[in-house]
């Protein structure tokens, strides 16, 4: 497969007796999971079969070629798409992998650390700044909090925010 890789969902357990498994989705592309879309898990490329809803956030997957529940458990895991598969985004969008490991700083000069997480909300996003301490900043992807993004050099700037991300006082 094709470096770099996204993380598109995860396989969390077999569902039934008829090879579907359990996904837990982290792709906003409507047409990730259609019948004859592919991903990988591994090395392994698996092509959709048929997909329902289960829950938000998670989808009934059944592959082709994974017809009963023994082929199904043997599937666990993240499944990725290379990057290069990715649909291009509006101005002022970025994938969650283009955000993690940019480090954040306030308009004030304070370092919030780095981006390990995207967490995929329904109101917005929220980035999770991790700094040397291990202290966790959540910072909601809004225009009133969000400055600047430089992907390219790993760089974003926000708006120091008593609360939300600055200490109160």
């Amino acid at each position: 497969m094709e470096p770099p890789t996204v993380v598109v969902g995860a396989i969390a357990k077999a569902h039934g007796l008829r090879g579907e498994v359990v996904i837990l989705n982290r792709s906003d592309n409507p047409d990730r999971w259609v019948p004859g879309a592919v991903v990988h898990l591994g090395e392994r490329a698996l092509t959709v079969e048929s997909v329902r809803e289960r829950s938000a956030g998670r989808l009934l997957v059944s592959f082709v070629g994974i017809g009963d529940r023994t082929a199904a458990e043997s599937l666990r895991g993240e499944v990725t798409v290379p990057e290069a598969w990715l649909p291009a985004l509006d101005d002022g969008e970025w994938w969650p992998s283009q955000l993690e490991g940019c480090d954040v700083t306030t308009d004030h000069g304070r370092g919030l650390g780095r981006i390990v997480d995207v967490v995929f909300n329904r109101a917005n996003d929220l980035w999770v700044a991790r700094d040397a301490e291990g202290v966790e900043t959540l910072i909601p992807a809004l225009a009133e909090v969000v400055i600047e993004v430089d992907v390219e050099h790993k760089r974003i700037l926000v708006r120091e925010i008593p609360g939300l991300t600055a200490p109160d006082g």
